[in-house]
């Protein structure tokens, strides 16, 4: 069975011979194999957007659990740590679960309160001997124990700074790395310039860092994204994993979206009825250089979040073949900077839409929406800059939806991208990210221009 519940090769017809069922299940029974009956150090696990990250590292930690060897699982945010706690209560009822947490005054959900089996302090001590201690890198980093666990499960580990692995490495003795190298890069409020090319640079992530010392490692990857709909996962694959290309687990007949509501012919209207035929929808204003909150684009995402909700969206999958109405909870806008959330937020107040999540895209990583609405990191730009061409900040923001995603950028970005070709310095010793923000940004664009629809508000 798939994550999801469905049967192998349901979601393809018979003349597809690839069965993500089957492909995603082999790929995990390898890597509980190398985790549990292998002699390595670590193992590194590979996943695109939506291939059940979260559900590997639950059957391992269960599996650990039940060979009897007591486990540290290292996740990047609180908000992080208490879904996979939440998760494993749910999966294994009867699994007593540590939580470790800070001493700040809100230091976990109170919804794990409810939950008998999961213990809860901010001291080590408390929880030892428990099969499970779920904690952030953050915290652990301030733990001292006296024999390290035998295993330990890294999550988002492309997202974990080499340093923080440093400084919790002396706590366990093997360790499984899964993570998606497509993401967004660790963050560093500090320049790192004067590490670039060294084997100990603190800003790479625990990934890179890694490999680079153990290169025989075993590394694996999840094949198939159960998030990403079939017209999503080719681009999304051939744009952002070249190198580690995936397959959606679903069909083209498999999902869709409908509205009881038809198009009254406006621009919205018009890439809404768009991007629920193809999966994709590219609403482009005129060419203009624009503040960062340029409001007319901060207007047209309100809009479309709008007739989004009023046309009365229905959406079905292969999860629920039933219709399922589209809700405000199952729509998000991202942006590349708090200020364009800000602005769209008070937009979208303004015709009267609170519910809808709007945030940016470090914020947005690892969330799944039905309907996700982007407004171009690059849009109304003079410039592009290194930032905004972070390969990571696009890739999460066109990999968030199970349906469709509609982009509203002004027009001439491909002028801008040509324009102003990659000046970042060469530096020795430092992996060439491949793709780059360029080239990455021109894939994506060539395929929203197939679905484009022009627009003067």
């Amino acid at each position: 069975m798939s994550p999801h519940g469905e049967a192998p090769g349901a979601a393809h017809g018979a003349a597809d011979a690839f069965d993500p069922g089957a492909a995603a299940g082999r790929a995990t029974d390898a890597i509980l194999r190398d985790t549990l009956h292998g002699t390595a150090r670590g193992v590194v696990v590979d996943s695109p957007p939506g291939a059940g990250k979260s559900t590997l590292v639950v059957r391992a930690a269960l599996e650990l659990a039940a060979a009897g060897r007591p486990l540290m699982v290292v996740a990047q945010t609180n908000a992080q740590v208490d879904d996979l706690v939440q998760r494993l209560a749910e999966k294994e009822p009867g699994l007593p679960v540590g939580r470790l947490h800070s001493s700040d005054a809100d230091p976990y959900d109170k919804a794990l309160d409810d939950l008998p089996q999961v213990r809860k302090s901010a001291k080590a001590a408390d929880l030892a001997g428990l099969p499970v201690v779920i904690s952030t890198a953050a915290k652990w980093a301030h733990v001292s124990v006296d024999e390290p666990w035998r295993h330990a499960i890294v999550d988002e580990a492309y997202q974990m700074r080499s340093d923080a692995l440093l400084a919790v490495a002396g706590l366990f003795e093997r360790a499984l790395f899964v993570g998606d190298p497509g993401q967004l890069d660790p963050f560093a409020i500090v320049g790192s310039e004067q590490w670039a090319g060294l084997s100990y640079d603190p800003s790479a992530s625990a990934v890179s860092t890694l490999l680079a010392h153990n290169p025989d490692l075993p590394q694996h990857r999840l094949p198939v994204s159960w998030r990403l709909p079939a017209t999503a996962a080719p681009l999304v694959s051939h744009a952002f994993y070249p190198f580690t290309p995936f397959r959606s687990g679903t069909g083209h007949g498999d999902r869709s979206l409908a509205f009881a509501v038809p198009s009254d012919g406006s621009g919205p209207d018009r890439v809404i009825d768009e991007a629920a035929a193809s999966g994709w929808g590219l609403l482009e204003l005129p060419a203009r250089h624009t503040p960062r909150t340029d409001p007319e684009a901060v207007r047209a995402v309100a809009a479309v979040v709008r007739r989004l909700l009023d046309r009365g969206g229905a959406t079905t999958s292969e999860r629920a073949p039933e219709a399922a109405p589209l809700t405000a909870d199952r729509i998000a806008v991202g942006t590349a900077h708090r200020d364009q959330a800000a602005a769209v937020r008070a937009a979208l107040a303004a015709l009267g839409v609170t519910e809808v999540v709007v945030d940016t895209a470090n914020r947005l990583q690892g969330r799944e929406y039905d309907v996700t609405v982007v407004l171009h990191p690059l849009s109304g730009r003079p410039d592009a800059t290194a930032f905004h061409l972070e390969t990571g900040r696009l890739c999460v923001l066109a990999s968030r939806h199970r349906h469709a995603c509609i982009v509203i950028c002004r027009a001439g970005v491909s002028d801008l991208l040509d324009d102003h070709p990659s000046t970042e310095p060469v530096q020795l010793g430092v992996t060439v990210k491949f793709p780059d923000g360029w080239e990455a940004n021109h894939a994506v664009l060539a395929h929203l221009a197939e679905h484009r629809v022009p627009w003067q508000p």
